[in-house]
């Protein structure tokens, strides 16, 4: 019998609902609402370029309370229904939330031609630092999502006992990128990789169109895109200084930097997640004890939906900040 106190630690899918594809898209439909007014603000980096931060208040007036920092996933931003709802979910603890957006991914092209990746954490490093300048030293903590994931992983690891952060949570992440990308071209997952696609094509015409010159290819040539790993050989390897897709793939997979990550870490995963293979299962025996590793039945991808049809119930928005809740909130 498990008591109350650890039910959020199990997820159990909404009745008739356990369907992979389901849980993935059902979070579409469950937090249709935006769950609160953002406060946005821009940061201007180094190197001339801005990323925008979407807080769930003013960080002027909340400089005492913990932070919790959301890295999203592949073209995702504040209004993906994950990142509002966890914001939600942390303002209603009391703690502080902010949205760091990779370059080009809040609505507004990015200035220079380089633009986020899996492995990119030259940003989420520089913002961390500018954090705790800014507004002070209180608990931090940062929750990565699939693409968002893998990079706060690979942070953690690259900063080993220097990380910024008191806690870290990774959900969904991609953390061996190369199966991935090949799981996204098969099966019903070609759905998913078509709407991504669709996306990164997108973002990448509007960058084109703002700052022409500022991409390795002509607007044709962004229509004829038929996979993620052609986006990522033409466009994300090229700027960033990787051979092809599948050296910027083997680069920046986390799964095997996972033994060097010093600070408290929760990764989640779903069994059934179409986005994912069993190779981005880490080797439990090779994880060091401040990494708790949760892998469950049924999710689907950033899904884990609860609860009935009449109150459905975003795991998620309970497991994340229960767990953090030791770290952040410290006496």
């Amino acid at each position: 019998m498990i008591s109350i106190h650890h039910m959020h630690e199990i997820f159990r899918p909404l009745t008739g609902a356990s369907n992979p594809h389901l849980q993935t898209l059902l979070p579409r439909l469950v937090r249709r609402r935006v769950q609160l007014q953002p406060f946005w603000q821009r940061l201007e980096l180094p190197d001339g370029d801005f990323v925008d931060l979407a807080w769930s208040e003013n960080p002027e007036l909340a400089r005492h309370k913990p932070r919790v920092v959301l890295f999203h996933g592949l073209e995702g931003n504040f209004y993906s229904p994950y990142a509002h709802g966890l914001l939600h979910a942390w303002q209603a603890r009391g703690w502080l939330g902010v949205v760091m957006h990779f370059r080009g991914c809040s609505g507004e092209p990015n200035r220079k031609s380089r633009i986020y990746h899996s492995g990119e954490t030259e940003d989420a490093r520089f913002f961390l630092r500018w954090l705790r300048q800014t507004y002070g030293q209180v608990p931090t903590a940062a929750v990565g999502v699939s693409l968002g994931g893998n990079m706060l992983a690979f942070y953690l690891a690259e900063q080993g006992q220097d990380s910024l952060l008191q806690a870290a949570v990774v959900v969904s992440a991609p953390l061996m990128l190369e199966p991935c990308a090949i799981r996204m071209e098969q099966g019903f997952s070609r759905v998913y990789q078509h709407y991504l696609l669709s996306q990164l094509k997108q973002n990448a015409t509007r960058k084109l169109l703002h700052y022409p010159g500022s991409l390795p290819l002509e607007l044709l040539q962004i229509k004829r895109l038929r996979r993620i790993r052609d986006f990522d050989d033409v466009i994300t390897a090229k700027i960033h200084g990787f051979n092809d897709a599948v050296d910027y793939y083997r680069r920046c997979s986390a799964l095997p930097l996972l033994p060097q990550i010093r600070t408290p870490l929760l990764i989640i995963h779903a069994k059934d997640d179409p986005f994912m293979t069993t190779e981005i299962i880490p080797d439990l025996s090779e994880l060091p004890d401040n990494i708790d590793y949760q892998l469950t039945e049924h999710g689907g991808h950033v899904g884990f939906v609860g609860g009935s049809l009449k109150h459905p119930q975003m795991w998620l928005e309970q497991r994340i900040p229960a767990w953090l809740s030791p770290y952040l909130e410290q006496q």
